[in-house]
């Protein structure tokens, strides 16, 4: 009964300790998610609008450290969206003669 008692106090404060350290590291980690966003939404756009390649071929091109990056292809409005789930958004619109810019932060 006790050995029960001692591994639940030990889940317990390991949970505390993650959660402390989620909640100190907050802002740093999203900033990094709105920066792999934005790279992503950019590089995206740029390798399916500029350069005319299809979305598939483009994921490829993403950095190590970008896996939780999706691009999603908007042709209608010559667009690719990024996301990092749960923590940012970007979209990049490609613009002829400037090519593709990010929208700004809502």
């Amino acid at each position: 009964m006790q050995r029960r008692a001692t591994i639940k106090y030990i889940v317990v404060a390991l949970l505390v300790v993650g959660l402390a350290l989620l909640v100190w590291n907050g802002r740093t980690i999203h900033a990094q998610a709105q920066l792999g966003a934005a790279y992503g939404a950019r590089l995206g756009c740029s390798c399916r609008y500029v350069e005319g390649r299809a979305m598939g071929s483009c994921a490829s091109d993403k950095e190590p450290g970008m896996a939780l990056v999706t691009l999603t292809d908007r042709p209608e409005s010559r667009a690719v969206e990024a996301h990092v789930p749960l923590l940012a958004s970007r979209t990049a619109h490609y613009r002829p003669g400037w090519g593709c810019l990010l929208d700004p932060v809502s």
